[in-house]
């Protein structure tokens, strides 16, 4: 059983640190999403995995093994990288074939595992073609098998899915998820920035933002309960709204009263219930509520916003709506109206105190 784990990882280019004290750990047998923008660090955590770029500080280690000063070669690592990297004049086979020659594996017995993992990844019936001969999702199952042929403890993927179309990322996405589940003892790194991806496949993500870690915990963590702005607005579409907590003491799991607007008519008093972790907030402090477009309903009821419509967007199954509430502009996501209101109507939505996250000042800040 081979897992990850960053003991205060730090890397940086010419003076400029890119990667920051990273302390994460990645279970054997467990898919960890490093999710964030670009220049997030996230690319950089991945290839001081692989060997490709030597921290200035802390440890990689690998099952157990402190691998920070060995080479590629010899990490027992799996690599998939964007642009597939398959030699044009090699046939598929001889692309899944490589990594095993380059181990010095027995020579008999590399045709039968080059047969294994093409059938696994479903491109058997394509060993005889040429890289050029495939299509963009079959030369990225074909990676994928060339990186599983030498059974490596660790699989890495950096961005595999992005040179794709969105038909054939959804088809690959449900590939990984299936060679996941046949391999279980082996653990994934996945780099990606889309976030459906990361909700998708990964058993835990971890966000990143500006060289370090944010945020960790698994997909329905970071969704339903955020702790902090940057995880609400990356993870999933959310309105995110200046408040102000109301009279008393907001506790631990109390619930309580937070407003929203300065004190007068446009003034929204909403109860929420403050999320574990975050402490006690006194009357008067300010924080964040976060509330996903989804969870947001047509028509008067608890936690009522009222307010203007300023843009309607039909998405197929679901129209959005964007409606100025108390100078805040609110989006959301409602099934298929038969009847499409119009622009300047106005419009109340509510939402039940339990799907309001709020979010206080510095909690879970890096």
């Amino acid at each position: 059983m081979t897992g990850i784990r960053f003991d205060s990882v730090s890397v940086a280019y010419h003076g400029t640190t890119v990667l920051d004290s990273l302390d994460l750990s990645v279970e054997p047998g467990e898919v960890m999403a490093l999710l964030g923008p670009s220049g997030s660090g996230k690319t950089t955590a991945l290839r001081a995995v692989a060997g490709f770029v030597r921290p200035v500080a802390g440890r990689v280690l690998i099952g157990g093994r402190d691998v920070t000063d060995l080479p590629p070669h010899r990490r027992g690592i799996g690599m998939v990288v964007q642009q597939y990297a398959l030699f044009p004049h090699m046939r598929v086979e001889e692309n899944v074939a490589f990594g095993l020659r380059a181990q010095k594996a027995p020579r008999a017995g590399i045709p039968a595992r080059v047969a294994e993992v093409l059938e696994m990844t479903g491109m058997a019936a394509y060993a005889k073609r040429y890289p050029r001969e495939l299509s963009g999702g079959q030369q990225q199952r074909v990676a994928i098998a060339r990186a599983l042929a030498i059974r490596p403890g660790v699989l890495l993927l950096d961005e595999p899915l992005s040179a794709l179309d969105a038909q054939l990322r959804s088809g690959m996405l449900a590939e990984l998820a299936r060679l996941h589940r046949e391999l279980p003892d082996v653990s994934i790194l996945y780099v990606t920035h889309d976030q459906i991806e990361a909700l998708t496949l990964a058993d835990r993500i971890a966000v990143m933002d500006r060289a370090r870690l944010q945020d960790c915990g698994t997909p329905q963590e970071l969704y339903r309960r955020p702790r902090t702005e940057f995880t609400a607005s990356f993870v999933g579409n959310a309105n995110l709204l200046p408040v102000r907590v109301g009279d008393g003491t907001v506790r631990l799991g109390d619930d309580g009263t937070v407003r929203l607007g300065d004190d007068g008519p446009g003034r929204v008093d909403l109860e929420v219930t403050l999320p574990h972790g975050a402490g006690a907030l006194a009357p008067g402090a300010r924080a964040t509520l976060c509330v996903r477009p989804h969870l947001l309903r047509l028509g008067e009821g608890p936690n009522t916003l009222r307010g203007r419509i300023t843009e309607v967007q039909w998405r197929g199954s679901t129209h959005r709506l964007y409606v100025d509430v108390a100078g805040h502009r609110v989006k959301a996501d409602l099934p298929e109206l038969r009847e499409t209101p119009a622009l300047g109507d106005e419009v109340a939505l509510h939402f039940a105190p339990r799907d309001g996250v709020l979010l206080a000042a510095g909690v879970g800040d890096a």
